[in-house]
Formats: structure tokens, sequence, C-alpha cells
């Protein structure tokens, strides 16, 4: 059995990273396996533990990037993101590709310890359609809002970064051209 691929899927907060990856995930010729983050930041209304992210404390967090058990990592708004590097590697293991919703500097840590990573970067129409989307959020303060659109900018900057760029504009045409780049990926790294 092949191993399977690792795909890392960025873009900025509230471009449509979770919408695309559901219609992405509905294709089982993929053979695609969600990769769960962990995070140190409360849970939403909604979110459910092991499905959106494993939430622990901060001293379980820095526990693991200590011990070498993370992926990649990183911090925002005061809260920390992470990879677990295990599940990761079982999943890869096993012949599945391995999907990963992760920040920009995430994908930067990747990169360095995965030169076969497969990288793509979502982006919105526009940055008025971003803002529109990020403030129709409506559960963050002013404050909290123009981090997001700061951290936006500056993750646009890191778009020369990644292999693919995809513009979410159309949830199924982005999610389309992601399976191809998937499975373009897939044929070249088995050989065919």
């Amino acid at each position: 059995m092949a191993r399977g691929l690792l795909i890392v899927l960025s873009g900025p907060s509230e471009v449509g990273k979770g919408t695309v990856l559901k219609e992405v995930m509905k294709d089982e010729s993929l053979h695609l396996a969600y990769s769960v983050s962990m995070t140190t930041r409360e849970k939403r209304p909604g979110e459910e533990e092991g499905v959106n992210y494993y939430y622990v404390t901060k001293e379980q967090f820095l526990s693991a990037v200590k011990n070498g058990e993370m992926l990649e990592y990183a911090q925002f708004v005061g809260n920390y993101y992470g990879t677990p590097l295990h599940e990761v590697e079982r999943l890869r293991d096993e012949g599945k590709n391995v999907l990963l919703e992760i920040e920009v500097q995430g994908c930067m840590q990747i990169k360095e310890k995965c030169p076969d990573v497969v990288t793509i970067f979502i982006v919105p129409p526009n940055m008025k359609e971003l803002e529109k989307r990020i403030r129709g959020r409506g559960t963050e303060a002013e404050e909290v809002v123009q981090q997001r659109l700061e951290k936006a900018n500056r993750e646009m900057d890191m778009i020369r970064e990644y292999k693919y760029v995809v513009c979410n504009d159309d949830i199924q045409l982005a999610a389309d051209i992601i399976k191809v780049i998937i499975k373009r990926n897939q044929e070249l790294y088995q050989g065919k």
C-alpha cells in the first residue's frame, strides 16, 4: 500500500476553508482523512471535542511541543493551535491522504519537515468580501476583528510560498479544483 499524501490547506479567517473542505471530503475516491488539530482556545457553540479540535490546556499543549509531539503549531490571539504528529503519520501509513487546515506559520514549519507536502492557499474574491465575512460572524469584539483583518493581509503576502492558489468565490468550483489538485498529485506521488 502506498503512503498517503500530506495536503495543507490555508487561507485567511472566514475565507471558507471549512466549507470548501467539507465538499472535498465528500469524494471518497480521494481516500482523505482530516487531521484534527489541537487548540487551547475555548470550544465555540456547536463544536465537538475530537471533531473540530482537541481542546487542551496551555500546559498540555506546551508539553506536547516540548516532547516533539507536534508536526506544527502557532499562537494567535492568545491561543495555541497545532497538529499532533502521531495522528498524521498513522493515517499516512494507512494509505490515507491527510488533509490539514492550518495557518500559514504552521505550513512553513511543515514545508521544512516534509518537502513532499502539497500546499493549497484559499483566497477570497477580494478583501472587502473577506472583511464582510469576518464581521458577519458577530462573535468577536472590534479589536479581535481588526487583528483578524491585519493577519489576513499578512497571510495574503505569503501566497507565493504555496504551490496552488484557489479562489473561493464559488464553493463547489473551489472544491472541484482542489479535488483535481489532489488527484494529480496522487498520480505523481505514486508514479503513475
